[in-house]
């Protein structure tokens, strides 16, 4: 029997997965195989054939389209392996808005050591006990080493500063011009003793894995470049030289950049960032994905009935919608999107109990075609109308327009990446007008020639 509460709460599209938890790794779908490309296979890999050395990676994609899963997938399989692996999301620690590098860097340095002291191992880097001290009198809330840990007097800097711009900028004059001092500290007295000790232990080494800094706020900053930019590319070198394995999570919005070449030699020496595409429902000719469908309907079924053998989850379909069609309606129209399919069906169980019957499912599929049309003026439709005429996006205008306000979705198959709108926004009376228009064109034309 289907329970829907647990249902309800197992399509909530705001939780990425935790692979490392048995529970919940019961409700995760493999799309590697049809996304084109297995990044975190390739990210692990890359770890692993350098466990001695030092990596830095880079990993974007869309906005909820399922990094964060993969991610903690990543930090399962690489502890599997034998590595010792920080995880953290950093949006919980930073200010999105407001980002300098000395912050990102003292949040994998509290990251890293309260994790190690979780481990019991306890490092009291000689650089940041003076450090913190004339930190403590600058913001008047002086720190003790004595008696606490090293990461509870990064948690008290932090702390202070997060909501407290004022507070944020002294702290900044005075790091700013120590951020080398900084950056070889944590390096030789944190990091580096951390991996020593993580090896005498038998472990292969750290890696360090930074969620959610592809939420950074674009805006710009005074010397015009964007905040991304500044953190990433003109400060991208102290970024990548930290003692470890390091891989970062970063805005999409670089790739389309005219800084994209200097982004890959910046981090990773010239390989390019992994971008999670969605998961395909269709074909770049517009025809259905078999295979792309079959895995979303395991997503969706997995969800009412995480226990049922993957051989015999098509034989829940009845107990969820009430056609197979509706549910296939489902994952068409999410575009393959992780978060939107999920959401559509949280909002399906908040009209009625499954199973589903098809008008509950259009009224629902209405709703957020509607809500996301309204967002769209005639600049933004035209470039939406380019996209689908090329299947390419070009440019960081572009890429602000269309794909962070997902109008359009990336996809790669066998002949590399290409481009589709929002498979709801197809439905709009003006998108289907102008498909119409554009149809009437090319035939008066043929009819011309002939």
């Amino acid at each position: 029997m289907l329970d829907v509460i647990q249902f309800f709460k197992a399509c909530n599209p705001a939780l990425p997965l935790s692979y490392s938890d048995q529970e919940e790794r019961q409700y995760y779908i493999d799309f590697a195989k049809v996304r084109g490309s297995n990044h975190i296979r390739e990210l692990k890999r890359t770890i692993a054939l350098l466990a001695n050395e030092r990596t830095c990676q880079l990993f974007t994609g869309h906005v909820g389209c399922g990094k964060s899963t993969e991610l903690r997938r990543l930090k399962a399989e690489l502890e599997e392996l034998g590595f010792y692996v920080v995880y953290f999301e950093s949006s919980e620690f930073l200010d999105m808005s407001d980002v300098d590098v000395t912050d990102i860097l003292l949040a994998i340095a509290h990251q890293v050591s309260e994790n190690l002291e979780a481990a019991k191992i306890r490092l009291k880097p000689p650089y940041f006990v003076k450090l913190f001290q004339e930190i403590g009198d600058i913001l008047q809330a002086p720190i003790e080493f004595s008696d606490v840990e090293f990461s509870v007097g990064i948690s008290r800097i932090t702390a202070r500063t997060k909501d407290s711009p004022r507070l944020r900028s002294q702290l900044r004059q005075f790091i700013e011009p120590r951020t080398n001092g900084i950056l070889k500290a944590i390096n030789e007295e944190l990091l580096g003793q951390a991996t020593t000790e993580l090896r005498q232990r038998g472990q292969l080494g750290l890696v360090v894995i930074i969620d959610n800094l592809d939420r950074v706020d674009a805006r710009q900053l005074q010397t015009g470049r964007t905040q991304p930019e500044y953190l990433f590319i003109d400060r991208g070198d102290q970024l990548s030289k930290l003692n470890c394995h390091l891989v970062y999570t970063i805005p999409l919005s670089l790739i389309y950049s005219n800084e994209n070449e200097t982004l890959r030699q910046r981090f990773g020496g010239g390989i390019a960032p992994k971008v999670l595409p969605m998961i395909p429902a269709r074909t770049r000719t517009g025809t259905a994905n078999g295979e792309g469908i079959h895995l979303l309907r395991h997503l969706v079924l997995v969800r009412a009935f995480p226990e049922a053998e993957p051989s015999r989850r098509l034989d829940c379909v009845p107990h969820v919608v009430d056609h197979l069609d509706t549910l296939d309606r489902l994952c068409l129209i999410s575009g393959g999107h992780v978060r939107n399919l999920l959401g559509l069906v949280r909002n399906c169980i908040q009209q009625s109990d499954p199973p589903f019957r098809r008008d509950i499912v259009e009224q629902v599929i209405r709703g957020q075609r509607d809500a996301l049309a309204r967002a769209i003026d005639d600049e933004e439709w035209h470039l939406i109308r380019q996209v689908v005429h090329q299947q390419s996006v070009t440019g960081e205008v572009e890429y602000q327009m269309l794909l962070r306000s997902m109008f359009v979705f990336e996809y790669q198959d066998p002949q590399g990446t290409w481009f589709g709108i929002n498979p709801v926004l197809a439905e709009t009376t003006k998108y289907q007008d102008w498909v119409q228009a554009s149809e009437k064109n090319v035939r008066e034309g043929a009819e011309s020639k002939g």
